[in-house]
């Protein structure tokens, strides 16, 4: 099968973590870059995470730190769930790598401008990175072979009663990318708050005994942990590595075809994704919302994803 191309812009995070470890050496996907932003924690942490993690999993792919700041709005930074380092509960070894020396949106650019083939864009922080590579030079647009975003939520948010936290970090980048014309896929909370780590989903993991399943094992304990103390839940929704087991087996996914708009009005409802499922408003459809997940097919994913390390 021929690799599908990708670049995963992030803001790692513990779930950002693990979609890393699937999109690092899947045999259907050739990872060009890991681009990063501020979202989790601000973009000092969340760009040395990103580059921990590359080292520890031996990855031989540029990480190249994107902008600080979201469009318009201040850093909000999510360290009661990811902690303090933005990625608590595990000791990597000492860093002995650096950025690649091209910012995101230079690297996203040329690369997308560059390449013979169209690339998949995986965002699963947010968009900022993207929409200003989209807005400095348009032509990108034309070889992206789609956006696949974890963000947004056709019911309720996760941080107001109407905006999940990737697309509220930054509602007005959401809101460039998802009028892009591009094709969009957006895993929303409605399906990522199905894949739980429950503790059986971390002794079932446990066994493999990889330098992946380490720390898939180290960085859930916590995660899992912190979870429970804001939410109350015994185990925590595994969000991000949702779309890249999306790319790895499309199958997982039940998705619609709908308009979605992002609310850029800062009023109550300012980051929401307006998805209209119902499709009252006839308009345009615009992307392809996830409204249901095989679960134990992701297990299975993230489980293989474990061992190839």
């Amino acid at each position: 099968m021929k690799q599908r191309k990708i670049i995963l812009d992030c803001d790692p995070g513990h779930d950002d973590a693990i979609a890393i470890v699937l999109a690092g050496n899947h045999p259907n996907l050739e990872l060009l870059g890991i681009t990063v932003e501020s979202g989790n924690q601000t973009l000092e942490k969340t760009g040395r995470n990103a580059l921990h993690l590359v080292q520890y999993l031996k990855l031989n792919v540029p990480v190249c730190k994107g902008v600080p700041y979201p469009i318009i709005r201040e850093v909000e930074v999510c360290d009661a769930i990811h902690g303090e380092s933005g990625l608590d509960g595990f000791d990597f070894p000492q860093l002995e790598i650096n950025y690649d020396q091209r910012p995101a949106i230079d690297f996203l650019i040329q690369t997308l401008t560059q390449s013979e083939e169209p690339i998949t864009v995986v965002t699963t922080g947010p968009m900022t990175n993207l929409a200003l590579a989209m807005r400095t030079n348009p032509k990108i647009i034309e070889n992206i072979e789609e956006v696949v975003l974890m963000g947004g939520s056709f019911t309720n948010g996760n941080v107001s009663p109407a905006a999940e936290f990737n697309i509220l970090c930054d509602p007005e980048a959401a809101y460039i990318v998802f009028t892009s014309g591009c094709k969009i896929t957006m895993v929303g909370l409605d399906v990522t708050r199905n894949v739980l780590v429950y503790p059986e989903i971390i002794q079932r993991m446990e066994p493999i005994q990889t330098i992946a399943s380490e720390l898939f094992v180290k960085l859930m304990n916590v995660f899992n942990e912190n979870q429970k103390k804001v939410f109350g839940w015994e185990g925590a929704p595994l969000h991000d590595p949702v779309t890249i087991a999306y790319l790895i087996d499309q199958t997982i996914l039940t998705t619609k075809y709908v308009h979605t708009e992002i609310d850029i009005s800062h009023g109550p409802s300012y980051g929401r994704t307006n998805c209209d499922l119902p499709n009252y408003l006839h308009l345009e459809p615009n992307t392809y919302v996830a409204t249901g997940i095989d679960v134990e097919k992701f297990w299975q994913i993230i489980e293989a994803g474990l061992k190839r390390y």
